[in-house]
């Protein structure tokens, strides 16, 4: 059964002959009878072009924090438009967002971007300047963006595309990205301590950089263990090496102050997007003072044309001062935490063998075990092809989380307690439906 209502349909087979697979990024394809045309979004819900209703999970992949279409955010965009949007000069408004960031999360300096990637590919520039040094540690199954440096081991088919844990292969996840790329790149699974530390001591002398997800904003929300972060902050601090957080995903959504404040450490960079903008395209790059002065004008670049227009600036700057004084986060724990509980009620009930993973304004499902995941290797050997289905079922019914279950389902403080409620009725019929579909074929 198709997703696809007649409307929705018409839209994607015009929308297929423009657009490569009818879409602009290739994480929204879901197949030509399933991939759906939008036609607004409000709160916690979107309609496709035949109208029908969603419960949305998905927030695109995570920066609706607020709610879809936030008349307050609106507002204050509208306002802000009304005396230009773009000129090539520092204006008052992106003192205060930068004053702002910097009191919430405790970064000493800012610069803004546009786009999580940019400020990723970004960062990665500065820690290389800084250092002096060209390679940078990644950890398996960790999205960093779409920039060459990072596509590696993002995603996989199969373990066997990642090598040995013990020496792991930095699998490229696109033609098109050099070879000569693959050689900057030291891939590491995630929460081996050991490992880490015998790479880092043997190593150091070539590593600018550990980029780390502080959880994984892309393999299901898998928390490091007790002292994963503190560790690697204690190796960088001693071998000269620049430890940078991605928290464009964590950013402003498991904390006021992200995986900083959450998990009481800091980093020499840290990266933000996402529920920085609440759906406005922003981004930023964060640090210690001493780092962030490396971007020296015509010695480190970072620039962008649209870096800080008054569009996304007006946007942030709303959207912050919701988190601040509206209780946006505390309305998001609440939520995820009784759907986190209620999910994994149905799931016991129902003899899955399944484990919560993550936080509830972000996490994961993993099916097929009751060990949780320490890393994207453990994950790989869940059963995927379950949430798959389970997830088809939803969205037939009107809950809309990703169909890939790397991907956390993320929480907006526009969900309510109804809502919440539903998405469990729903949740718990979809299970029905997926274990009959089993015991027929079996």
């Amino acid at each position: 059964m198709s997703l696809q209502g007649p409307q929705t349909q018409q839209w994607f087979k015009r929308a297929s002959q423009v657009m490569p697979y009818g879409i602009n990024s290739n994480f929204r394809y879901w197949g030509d009878q399933d991939t759906l045309v939008v036609q607004r979004a409000k709160g916690a819900y979107l309609w496709d072009m035949d109208g029908r209703r969603y419960l949305d999970y998905r927030l695109g992949f995570g920066p609706i924090i607020v709610g879809h279409a936030d008349e307050r955010v609106n507002q204050a965009v509208v306002q802000a438009i009304q005396d230009g949007t773009l000129f090539a000069w520092t204006t008052p408004a992106e003192v205060e967002l930068a004053e702002r960031i910097v009191r919430l999360t405790a970064v000493e300096m800012v610069r803004l971007a546009n786009s999580g990637t940019e400020a990723t590919m970004q960062a990665l520039r500065i820690a290389r300047a800084y250092t002096g040094r060209q390679k940078f540690i990644k950890f398996e199954g960790h999205y960093h963006g779409s920039a060459d440096s990072f596509m590696f081991s993002t995603a996989a088919a199969s373990l066997n595309m990642l090598g040995s844990p013990r020496s792991p292969i930095a699998a490229p996840m696109s033609s098109g990205i050099p070879t000569s790329v693959a050689e900057t790149v030291i891939l590491l699974p995630f929460n081996d301590l050991e490992l880490f530390e015998r790479t880092v001591r043997a190593r150091w002398g070539e590593i600018a950089a550990v980029f780390v997800e502080p959880m994984m904003g892309n393999v299901a929300g898998i928390l490091p263990e007790e002292d994963f972060l503190p560790t690697l902050r204690r190796l960088c601090d001693e071998y000269g090496i620049v430890l940078i957080f991605d928290e464009v995903k964590t950013g402003f959504r498991i904390a006021k102050g992200g995986a900083q404040e959450y998990f009481n450490l800091k980093a020499d960079l840290v990266t933000y997007a996402k529920a920085l903008g609440n759906g406005y395209p922003i981004a930023a790059v964060g640090g210690k003072r001493d780092v962030m002065m490396t971007i020296a004008p015509g010695q480190v670049s970072q620039s962008g044309t649209y870096n800080g227009n008054a569009v996304v600036v007006a946007a942030s700057l709303a959207t912050l001062e919701l988190l601040e004084k509206e209780g946006v986060l505390e309305t998001v724990y609440q939520r995820g935490e009784a759907l986190m509980k209620g999910i994994d009620e149905i799931l016991t009930d129902q003899d899955v063998a399944h484990v919560m993973t993550g936080l509830p304004p972000m996490f994961g499902i993993h099916l097929g075990s009751d060990q949780p995941p320490r890393n994207f290797r453990d994950f790989l050997k869940g059963n995927a092809s379950m949430y798959h289905q389970i997830v088809q079922e939803l969205a037939r019914r009107g809950v809309l989380p990703d169909i890939d279950g790397r991907e956390p389902w993320f929480l907006c403080a526009a969900l309510s307690e109804e809502d919440v409620q539903e998405t469990l009725n729903v949740f718990n019929d979809a299970v029905r439906a997926v274990k009959a579909q089993y015991r027929a074929n079996s």
